[in-house]
């Protein structure tokens, strides 16, 4: 299920001190279940009509090569999952169609039910079971934590809609849901040796290399007059006492002014100018300034000079080895999860006033069910949306040469703007701007 159904909002007012019946739900935690897994159970891309096997008489969804009889999802089952998904949203009395929550608690339901069959299919198919002990054991550990008594928890049943076969179920498919995503990550190969180098190679300049720094001394104050005579005391005595004395005095940069005006470590092209250029070009151990710059007069001193330095393969191949897995075992699983998606779509099958996306009956107008309908209207009150999709989705082409062991998806070129014609419509026979994605020809160099 995903975060937004698996989130409650509290019920009614909470009468006689109490949270209302989702407050055990939050606490009980099923409903949040694989949530890391979950989450990625993407919507697949709407498809027409294709082959439409009968949904049994008192069904209401018919899941094909589900274990068991999981695929064949009753009315009672939808009557049930509604209730609770009316719970879970706050709602005190389950809708009945033609009322407006109905939908939307009706589309939450049916997801809940799917996900419940798909998850168990999928178990089934990967050799992964939970035993009926281990569930039992799960569930008087969560009930414990959970519920004080026996008439609280019995409470929460009826409150809620559930019964216990489906907090039974929903326990065994949390533990499944972990024991699922741990095999996937064990399938994940680790990078290989060329990888972590390839890595290295492309990072060391911006991520395992550190740049020139000095360390240096400096007195800032908006006073000339001030500036020159700290000079003229460091032209006397130059120590790091003199210095703290100094710019305890005469320094108006808060920053240093405790530290006897120091800063360690100081990088390129990081002080304003023009004091940044002459403390990386100024001798060690000589007072400068005073140097005036936006912020006032600065006189300084550098103290060391410490060179570039880079980072070797050695020292970081773990921490590359690390994010390398990180990226791989997301890429793997983002594939694995639109598989799942493509294979259990294809064997769900619904009952007329049950189709949803998840549904491989299911007919849809090309439209993203997440755009608003004046989007595709002719003439929509009120104008166009501003939320509205590209009408065609594109697949955009990596900038030439941006493909790098960083970037393996690349840059996409920049998509440039395209004028428009007389009539409104860009790409007209005026248009001198190259169409989206076209990469524009090498400029002829000027005549002499």
């Amino acid at each position: 299920m995903s975060p937004d159904q698996g989130r409650s909002r509290k019920a009614g007012s909470g009468e006689g001190g109490s949270a209302g019946p989702n407050a055990p739900i939050r606490r009980f935690g099923l409903l949040l279940f694989g949530v890391g897994f979950l989450v990625l159970f993407l919507i697949v891309a709407i498809s027409e009509g294709i082959g439409d096997p009968s949904v049994p008489s008192g069904d209401v969804i018919l899941v094909e090569e589900a274990p068991g009889d999981s695929g064949n999802i009753s009315q009672a089952d939808f009557d049930r999952a509604l209730k609770q998904a009316a719970s879970q949203g706050g709602v005190k009395k389950t809708p009945k169609p033609g009322d407006p929550q109905y939908d939307e608690l009706k589309e939450t339901a049916l997801n809940n039910l799917l996900e419940f069959v798909w998850l168990e299919g999928l178990g089934d198919e990967m050799g992964i079971s939970v035993s009926d002990q281990a569930v039992a054991t799960e569930f008087k550990k969560l009930k414990g934590e959970n519920f004080q008594t026996e008439a609280e928890y019995k409470s929460f049943l009826k409150e809620s809609g559930f019964i216990q076969e489906d907090i039974d179920r929903q326990v065994k498919l949390q533990k499944l849901s972990a024991e699922i995503q741990e095999q996937l990550k064990e399938e994940v190969p680790p990078p290989s040796q060329g990888e972590i180098e390839d890595y290295y190679e492309a990072a060391k300049a911006t991520q395992f290399t550190q740049p020139p720094s000095r360390g240096v001394r400096l007195i800032r104050n908006k006073d000339r007059a001030k500036a020159e005579q700290a000079k003229a005391e460091l032209e006397k005595g130059n120590t790091a006492k003199d210095w703290e004395k100094l710019a305890k005095e005469l320094s108006e940069d808060t920053a240093t002014k405790s530290k006897g005006g120091l800063q360690e470590e100081v990088a390129e092209g990081t002080l304003e100018e023009p004091i940044d250029a002459a403390v990386f070009s100024a001798p060690e151990g000589q007072v400068e300034g005073p140097l005036k710059a936006a912020q006032g007069f600065y006189v300084f001193e550098v103290q060391n000079s410490n060179p570039e330095s880079t980072q070797e393969l050695k020292a970081v191949e773990g921490q590359i080895q690390s994010t390398l897995a990180q990226r791989n075992e997301q890429e793997y699983l983002n594939a694995f999860v639109n598989d799942f998606n493509v294979k259990w779509r294809s064997r769900t099958f619904c009952a007329e006033d049950y189709i949803t996306e998840r549904c491989a009956n299911f007919k849809g107008d090309g439209h993203p069910s997440t755009a608003p309908p004046a989007c595709y209207e002719a003439e929509p009150d009120g104008g166009r949306p501003e939320a509205c999709p590209a009408p065609v989705f594109q697949l955009i082409p990596a900038q030439p040469g941006s493909v790098t062991p960083l970037e393996p998806q690349g840059k996409p070129l920049a998509q440039r703007p395209r004028p428009k014609d007389e009539a409104g419509l860009t790409g007209g026979a005026g248009a001198t701007e190259l169409p989206e994605g076209a990469v524009p020809p090498p400029a002829e160099a000027p005549s002499e």
